[in-house]
């Protein structure tokens, strides 16, 4: 299966979608991958380890997410909390998030 041009631009638009997701979750409680994929694929989002840890990882780089490290089940497990810089992206993200739907859907934003 080849990607076409249209590929390339709705996966760009899912992984930001899939960005704030990630940092919401993020702020309500630790995550870890494996769950981020279950919960992700409740919204339609069909992720591999290899697609969402680099968003993880590069998240935790730009200082969104911070890690802790626990043992469940005898195997280590890095949980992802949001910092306070990831709260306040993800805070500015959702403005320009409901300033965008209002704009195409006055009707859908005033809800």
């Amino acid at each position: 299966m080849s990607i076409t041009k249209n590929d390339n631009i709705n996966r760009n638009f899912f992984l930001g979608f899939i960005r704030l997701h990630i940092l919401f979750h993020a702020t309500q409680e630790p995550i870890f991958g494996l769950d981020m994929i279950r919960e992700l694929e409740r919204h339609g989002y069909s992720l591999s380890p290899g697609t969402l840890y680099p968003i993880l990882h590069n998240l935790a780089r730009d200082g969104l997410l911070e890690t802790q490290q626990q043992v469940v089940g005898g195997k280590m497990r890095k949980y992802y909390l949001a910092t306070d810089a990831g709260r306040q992206a993800l805070e500015a993200a959702l403005e320009k998030v409901r300033e965008l739907v209002n704009e195409i859907d006055p009707d859908l934003g005033a809800k």
